[in-house]
């Protein structure tokens, strides 16, 4: 996809899915832990079944040192249907105690920092970024990466790699909303094992590659 075409994709984008700053993960603003958390709770799970645990999770543990203090296996339960739950209890009780040690309880913006943290890479680290700090940062989950490789706006397979891609190819000013657009297009359009071209204004608009779905083409320099 050219320079022109990847204007004109975001244009449609900012008209299909207008950017609203809304998290599709829960959390109280007045405690950024608590999305850190639930980004990792996130990994390999839908927010919908996410979103329905931190409800209860969050009232039991209301502190960040209750994390802390949590016992393993209590924790495990309460997270038990996210998946993957011993090894995100282990994450979110280390981290926890992580960032009240060596932190003073005060989640950081640097994105070392943040990925220095147990269970956390580059994907829960951007969308803290994004959402607490609100620092321009390209989030690349499942569904990024399938649109954006569809798309031709990468050729890599490599969550990082892709990550780079996208920074270098779109302006920084888009570089939190594509999140939730692409994010978007890709569970009401664009899915998986079925995307609905008939109806993808992507598609009917000549910005999708041909053929099937468009394959990888060189992003443009």
């Amino acid at each position: 996809m050219d320079k022109v075409k990847i204007r004109k994709l975001l244009e449609l984008l900012d008209e299909l899915y207008p950017y609203d700053g809304v998290c599709f993960l829960h959390y109280d603003t007045e405690k950024p832990w608590q999305l850190l958390f639930a980004t990792i709770l996130s990994a390999q799970c839908t927010d919908e079944r996410v979103n329905g645990v931190t409800l209860a999770l969050f009232e039991k543990y209301p502190e960040l040192s209750d994390f802390a203090g949590a016992d393993f296996d209590e924790l495990c339960a309460d997270i038990y249907s996210t998946g993957f739950f011993r090894m995100k209890a282990a994450h979110i009780i280390a981290a926890a105690n992580i960032l009240i040690d060596t932190h003073n309880a005060i989640l950081p913006s640097d994105i070392e920092l943040l990925t220095a943290l147990p269970g956390v890479g580059r994907k829960t680290a951007n969308v803290v970024r994004n959402h607490i700090f609100n620092i321009p940062s390209i989030v690349v989950d499942t569904h990024v990466k399938r649109i954006s490789t569809r798309l031709g706006l990468t050729v890599s397979k490599d969550p990082t790699k892709i990550e780079f891609d996208l920074m270098r190819i779109l302006p920084k000013t888009h570089w939190i909303s594509i999140n939730q657009q692409l994010i978007t297009h890709g569970r009401r359009v664009c899915s998986a094992k079925k995307p609905d071209c008939k109806n993808c204004k992507i598609k009917t608009s000549g910005l999708c590659p041909e053929p099937r779905w468009g394959q990888p083409q060189t992003p443009p320099l």
